[in-house]
C-alpha cells in the first residue's frame, strides 16, 4: 500500500515537472498579443473540404468561402464527396464548388480521401495553386479568414493553423468543454508558441499547407487515425515551423451527445497511441538533437495519458485489496488519490477560467452559461481518462461525425449581438 501512496507522488511530480513548461505558456499567451505581420503578395488558394452525408452545413461553409474579403479568381473551392449516400455532391455544386466523388469501403477517413483528391489534381489543369486550405463541411470562416492566413503565408511558414472557435459553444456541458479546450489551444499553446519561434500544431480543420509541402510529400501521406496529429508530428520531425494565425477565425459545430462524443475522443486516444508508436523514438532523437518543437510534441502525444493510466490502473488494483485485508493506510490512500483529482480538478478549473475570461467576447452564449461550464469542464477532461484505458485494448476505425447544426455567418453575427 505504501508503494501506491509513494507512486501516486511519483506521478504527481513527474507531470508537473513533464508540464511546467506550459504555465510559462500560459504567461506568455496572456502578456504577448497576436504578432502582426503585412503581405506583399496575394497568393492563389484552394479551399478543400472532405464531407461525408454533409448535405445540411455544407452550403453555409461554400458561402463563407465565396463571401470571404479577398480576390474571388484567386480562390479555389473543392468537395471531396466521400462515401456519400446522401446528396451532398449535388448541394456542393449548386453552391459553386468543384466536386469529386469518391467510393472507396475499404481505405476509410479523412486522409485516405485527401491523399487520392492531391493525386487526381495533380494530373489537372486546376494543379494551379499556391497552397491548400483544409477544412470539414461544418466550418464556418469569418470574412477576413483567406486574407489573414495569406499574411502569414507570405511570410514564410508552409504550415499554419487558424483559431478554432465554436458553433454551438452554449448547447451543454459537451460542446463547452470542447470549445473551451479549442479556444484555450490557440491562445494559451500556439499563441506562445509563435512568440517563442518553436512549431504550433494543426487541430483538425482550418490550417494550410503549402502546395511545396504535399508535392515533397508526394501528396497527402498520414493516414493514422489522428492524421491531423500525425502530419504535424512528421512535419515538426522534418524541421517544418508550423504557424499560427491568430486573426484567421473559424467556426466548427461540437459533439453534444455522449455517445457521438465517445467515439469522436476514442479515435483521437487511440490515434495518439498509434502517432506515438509511429514516431515517438524519432521525436526522441529529435530532442537529443536540440528540438524543443519535438519534446513539446512528445508531451502532446503521451506523458500526460500513459502517468494518469498508470495511476488510475495501479490504484484500482489497490484499493480493494486495502478494503479486503483492512490495511491500515488505505485511507491515506485514499486520501492522496482524492488530493490528485481536486489537484487535476483545479489545474483545469484555472485553464478554463484564464481562458474565458481573455476570451470572453469570442464565446457566444449566455453569461451564465460561460460560468457555469467552467465548472463542468475539468469534468470534461477527466473523462478522457476511460476512453484513454478503453483505447488500449479496444479495435478503433475511422467513423464519421454527423453535423446539423446549419448557421450561416450572419447567423453567428446575431449570436454575438444577442450574447
Amino acid at each position: 500500500m505504501k508503494a501506491i501512496i509513494i507512486l501516486n507522488c511519483i506521478i504527481s511530480i513527474l507531470f508537473t515537472l513533464c508540464y511546467a513548461y506550459q504555465f510559462f505558456y500560459l504567461f506568455v499567451g496572456l502578456l504577448k498579443k497576436p504578432i502582426k505581420y503585412k503581405a506583399e503578395r496575394q497568393h492563389r488558394y484552394a479551399a478543400v473540404i472532405s464531407a461525408r452525408n454533409e448535405s445540411k452545413v455544407i452550403g453555409n461553409l461554400i458561402a463563407s468561402i465565396k463571401n470571404q474579403n479577398y480576390p474571388r479568381e484567386l480562390v479555389g473551392i473543392f468537395v471531396i464527396a466521400d462515401n456519400c449516400t446522401d446528396n451532398t455532391a449535388e448541394t456542393a455544386r449548386n453552391a459553386g464548388a468543384i466536386v469529386y466523388e469518391r467510393f472507396n469501403k475499404d481505405l476509410v477517413g479523412k486522409g485516405y480521401a485527401l491523399d487520392w483528391f492531391f493525386n487526381i489534381l495533380k494530373e489537372t489543369k486546376e494543379n494551379k495553386y499556391d497552397a491548400y486550405i483544409i477544412f470539414d463541411a461544418d466550418n464556418i470562416l469569418e470574412p477576413n479568414f483567406i486574407a489573414e492566413m495569406n499574411v502569414v503565408f507570405d511570410n514564410g511558414y508552409k504550415i499554419i493553423t487558424s483559431y478554432r472557435n465554436s458553433k454551438n459553444y452554449g448547447e451543454n456541458w459537451l460542446s463547452a468543454g470542447y470549445s473551451l479546450w479549442f479556444l484555450r489551444e490557440a491562445r494559451y499553446l500556439n499563441n506562445a508558441r509563435m512568440h517563442l519561434n518553436t512549431s504550433c500544431a494543426i487541430s483538425g480543420t482550418g490550417f494550410l499547407i503549402s502546395s511545396d509541402i504535399i508535392s515533397k510529400n508526394g501528396g497527402w501521406v498520414h493516414h493514422l487515425l489522428t492524421e491531423d496529429i500525425e502530419f504535424t508530428t512528421d512535419s515538426i520531425i522534418n524541421g517544418e515551423i508550423i504557424g499560427y494565425c491568430a486573426n484567421a477565425i473559424l467556426y466548427d459545430e461540437q459533439p453534444t451527445k455522449i455517445k457521438q462524443s465517445y467515439i469522436q475522443r476514442l479515435r483521437w486516444a487511440k490515434g495518439f497511441y498509434q502517432v506515438f508508436r509511429s514516431y515517438g523514438a524519432r521525436l526522441v532523437k529529435g530532442i537529443f538533437n536540440g528540438s524543443f518543437s519535438c519534446y513539446d510534441m512528445l508531451m502532446t502525444l503521451m506523458p500526460a495519458m500513459l502517468l494518469t493510466l498508470i495511476s488510475v490502473v495501479c490504484n484500482v488494483i489497490a484499493i480493494p485489496i486495502g478494503i479486503l485485508y483492512n490495511s491500515p493506510e488505505l485511507p491515506l490512500l485514499l486520501k492522496t488519490l482524492l488530493h490528485t483529482f481536486a489537484g487535476f480538478y483545479a489545474m483545469f478549473f484555472v485553464i478554463g477560467t484564464v481562458t474565458t475570461i481573455t476570451e470572453w467576447k469570442q464565446i457566444h452564449c449566455s453569461n451564465v452559461k460561460k460560468i457555469l461550464y467552467l465548472f463542468t469542464f475539468p469534468l470534461f477532461m477527466l473523462t478522457y481518462i476511460p476512453i484513454s484505458i478503453v483505447a488500449l485494448f479496444k479495435k478503433v476505425k475511422w467513423e464519421p461525425i454527423q453535423h446539423s447544426v446549419a448557421k450561416s455567418f450572419a447567423d453567428i453575427c446575431m449570436d454575438k449581438e444577442k450574447n
